[in-house]
């Protein structure tokens, strides 16, 4: 099954309805670019296009991905994002933005990931030119925006094996004195560590550090 003519939104349901539906089209393009919440996000769908046949590991592709910090503060992930650009000539970057799990194929398909399910996920696929261009225009202002991937790994390279800690104690609202206690810190050097993630999280406040590493899945 594939895109019918004239048929400018489809919405599927599943990984093997959305290869179905597009996996030709992802084998074919040249220029791809993803948009994920989750390092894992397109993983189900790029491995059922692989069983089916149809979608191969890039190639002569230009691919581009935008990662949240997620993605980097396990640093065993973040080899992996490392290992991943070296082999495929891919480009990376990790933004603090709100983004949509989104799959952009030659700026003439767009892939937005519904809310995930229990049983499965459903994807809206837009082949309407115009529509297709906002998205991938919205897409375009967050990658310039966004940090290079080993820049950002940079930033949170001395912080990120303490960060789930002081992620935990700030959104739990502990004082100071008692976390760096609990960190074996000076206060000066807490304080400095929570001003560096805060930083990395875009956060303009403790609180909002607190509550947006909750929804990353940081803590």
């Amino acid at each position: 099954m594939s895109m019918r003519a004239g048929e400018s939104v489809a919405v599927v349901h599943g990984e093997a309805e959305l290869v179905a539906r597009t996996g030709h089209l992802m084998a074919a393009a040249t220029d791809v670019a993803f948009a994920a919440n989750k390092l894992h996000t397109w993983r189900a769908a790029r491995r059922a296009g692989e069983a089916a046949g149809v979608v191969s590991p890039p190639g002569d592709v230009r691919l581009r991905k935008i990662y949240l910090p997620n993605a980097v503060f396990d640093p065993v992930a973040a080899r992996g994002l490392v290992q991943f650009c070296e082999a495929h000539g891919a480009s990376i970057r990790i933004t603090t933005d709100e983004i949509n799990d989104t799959m952009i194929l030659d700026r003439r398909i767009a892939i937005l990931g519904g809310h995930p399910r229990a049983d499965r996920r459903t994807y809206s696929v837009i082949t309407q030119p115009e529509v297709v261009e906002g998205v991938a225009s919205l897409f375009d202002a967050v990658w310039r925006k966004a940090t290079e991937l080993s820049e950002f790994d940079a930033q949170i390279a001395e912080i990120r094996e303490i960060a789930p800690q002081v992620l935990d104690l700030l959104s739990r609202g502990v004082k100071d004195e008692a976390a760096a206690r609990t960190l074996g810190l000076g206060v000066r050097t807490y304080r400095r560590r929570v001003a560096e993630l805060m930083a990395a999280l875009g956060a303009e406040s403790r609180f909002q550090a607190g509550v947006r590493a909750r929804e990353l899945g940081l803590v």
